[in-house]
């Protein structure tokens, strides 16, 4: 009886590498960024970074943008993500409760991007409150627009009907690894994320995947989306 056993340990085997493993987990904010720059989160010489690179491409983990003369790369698509967030939340599971838990930085723990959407305290209390207004409905597996929630974010702006945004499924939940709950994934996750970015609601770090709350952010959060934050 055939499996898809030795490609899952193939996969699972390429992932396992410390150096691989922290250029996923760079990527996990969706920008793009060289060789260089990663070769400097995995801790290695460019050479060996343009392996550890070359290895992930060919396993469509990641994909390559050229810009000019250069070469930029990217996690390869939304699923690539999802995967790397459900891995993230089953390795902060420790079996031994005698161990303290794992540290995890309060600016991650607070306000980050996975992927393209909202994570963290930020992205868990935009879902809950969306939930509570009656605006989406979730699930452990899937998830839906309510009406009232396609005319609240029609209302900020939001085109959900975008052909850049149709290929994608609408919503779905994203377990979220530090706070062990759901935060909202998908088209309108993305949707909401891009507004905060573009309204100056949140910026982004120089590095890693944290993202300041400014503090118009915080009352837009509070007073549009009633969140608790």
């Amino acid at each position: 009886m055939q499996t898809i056993a030795p490609e899952l340990a193939e996969l699972a085997g390429l992932i396992a590498d410390p150096g691989r493993a922290s250029i996923l987990s760079r990527l996990m904010d969706g920008r793009a960024q060289t060789a260089s720059e990663l070769a400097l989160v995995a801790g290695v010489t460019p050479q060996t970074a343009s392996w550890h690179l070359s290895r992930l491409v060919e396993r469509a983990l990641l994909k390559v943008e050229r810009r000019g003369p250069r070469r930029f790369y990217r996690l390869a698509t939304p699923l690539v993500a999802q995967m790397l967030e459900g891995m993230m939340t089953v390795a902060a599971i420790d079996p031994d409760p005698s161990r303290p838990p794992p540290r995890i930085d309060p600016e991650m723990r607070r306000a980050r991007t996975c992927y393209d959407h909202l994570a963290g305290e930020l992205g868990v209390a935009v879902t809950d409150a969306m939930l509570d207004r009656g605006h989406l409905n979730l699930d452990q597996e899937a998830g839906e627009l309510t009406a009232s929630g396609r005319a609240f974010l029609g209302d900020l702006g939001i085109d959900l009907r975008s052909p850049a945004r149709s290929r994608r499924v609408l919503c779905r939940p994203c377990l979220d690894w530090s706070e062990r709950r759901p935060h909202l994934a998908g088209r309108a996750g993305a949707a909401v994320a891009d507004l905060a970015l573009q309204r100056d609601w949140i910026r982004r770090r120089p590095l890693g995947r944290s993202v300041e709350i400014t503090d118009a952010g915080l009352l837009a959060f509070r007073n549009l989306f009633g969140a608790r934050i």
